[in-house]
């Protein structure tokens, strides 16, 4: 019998969770030029459609069909067959469980699209989050949360999304961002982000997102998930502190985007934390993963000159490492099993996690490098010179978000 308060629970976080999707359209649309919001806001908002369909199609079945395979699950749950109002997940209905992974498997691809905002040409771009999914995110889903290779066979830890979420979107990002090449006048001209209310806006719906996005991954209302909240809000409190702090060592100034960034980045750090650490650990968390973040954009822009245009690497794959990595330094057993971390002397957990990630890259290379290969054999990935000068609004979709607007961009 499903218990009610866990049902209604995850119900509740998987609707809040789908919402951060619009959350970071606006956090990306924000972010980049005014001739391409329309083109940030799309790429986000064609997933929720896109990503629904082939979850509920292919989806689930391959990401949690029991299958006896350490890679993919099977094709027994196909079209949601074989599950029903009676189906039971642990202490809630499957279908709720479907819907909260669900909204896993629509933000995760929509983070991607950061790195090759405003050169990517649409049909590319949707065939590709199409494959994409298929090919890596359901196969690393299985592997991490359905009885495995990284989460069963090989033990390493992710509460929320660490591997499956941000390491994956982040390097596929930073892959397709090279693969496809900077934009005709980057580091040419001075890139100015076109709203930064839209991004503060953004990132309020991330954060509210966020608690779900944690707290729903205990799958019940009880004191895991209430232990996720606090390590969640204690390291995106943190991260954003400790980047306000790098802001002003830098330049003498606070910045709004400065302080966005870094709540963006300490829940980036915690999530595959969130549910296997003590509360004091989420404060260190919170104030390392800004750092590292801060210098891995950096290194990312101006020392290896890839374009990644709004930072989905630099933030969450660089993010997402860190977050695998302090898991297995500070896990404590007590909290929610797995083994202990390094802090505490042993040695095991902290390599299981490295060996994890490094599955997972191995993983979301060669899928990346696969589907940007099928689709290249198909359609160019990138818009033409002057479309992309014009704008992927008016090129790509034929709208404008400021049709009144006739001075420069």
């Amino acid at each position: 019998m499903f218990n009610s308060g866990d049902t209604a629970f995850v119900i509740v976080c998987a609707a809040l969770v789908i919402l951060m999707t619009p959350g970071l359209a606006f956090f990306y649309g924000g972010m980049g030029r005014r001739k391409n919001i329309v083109n940030n806001l799309m790429n986000s908002v064609f997933i929720i459609g896109l990503g629904i369909t082939l979850y509920a199609l292919v989806g689930y079945s391959l990401s949690f069909g029991e299958s006896g395979n350490a890679f993919i699950g099977s094709l027994k749950h196909i079209c949601l067959f074989g599950i029903d109002t009676n189906s039971l997940t642990g202490s809630i209905p499957t279908l709720a469980f479907v819907a909260f992974q669900m909204a896993f498997a629509i933000i995760t691809p929509a983070i991607i699209t950061g790195s090759v905002a405003g050169r990517m040409r649409f049909k590319a771009l949707f065939l590709f989050i199409g494959l994409w999914s298929i090919f890596v995110y359901y196969p690393l889903a299985h592997m991490v949360w359905g009885g495995g290779l990284i989460g069963k066979t090989i033990g390493a830890l992710d509460f929320a999304g660490g591997d499956v979420v941000h390491i994956s979107s982040g390097t596929t990002g930073l892959i397709l961002a090279i693969l496809i090449g900077k934009r005709v006048d980057y580091m040419q001209i001075s890139y100015r982000m076109h709203n930064l209310p839209f991004v503060f806006l953004g990132m309020a719906l991330l954060l509210f997102g966020w608690f779900s996005f944690n707290s729903g991954s205990a799958l019940s209302a009880n004191g895991l998930a209430a232990h996720a909240f606090m390590t969640t809000a204690i390291s995106a409190a943190t991260g954003m502190l400790a980047w306000i702090f790098l802001d002003i060592m830098k330049t003498g100034k606070s910045t709004l985007i400065g302080a966005c960034t870094g709540v963006i980045a300490g829940l980036v750090g915690i999530t595959s934390a969130a549910g296997f650490v003590d509360i004091w650990a989420a404060f260190i968390i919170g104030i390392t993963v800004s750092p590292v973040c801060y210098c891995g954009i950096s290194l990312v822009k101006k020392i290896f000159k890839i374009d990644d245009a709004l930072d989905a690497f630099g933030c969450h794959g660089i993010g997402g490492i860190w977050s695998g990595i302090v898991t297995g330094i500070f896990a404590n057993p007590s909290i929610n099993g797995g083994r202990p971390g390094l802090i505490y002397g042993e040695f095991a957990q902290f390599f299981a996690q490295l060996e994890g990630m490094l599955v997972t890259l191995v993983i979301v290379v060669f899928g990346t490098f696969l589907c940007a290969g099928i689709v290249k054999a198909l359609m160019p990935l990138r818009v033409g010179r002057r479309e992309e000068l014009v704008g992927l609004d008016v090129s790509e979709h034929g709208e404008s978000a400021y049709p009144s607007f006739t001075g420069l961009d």
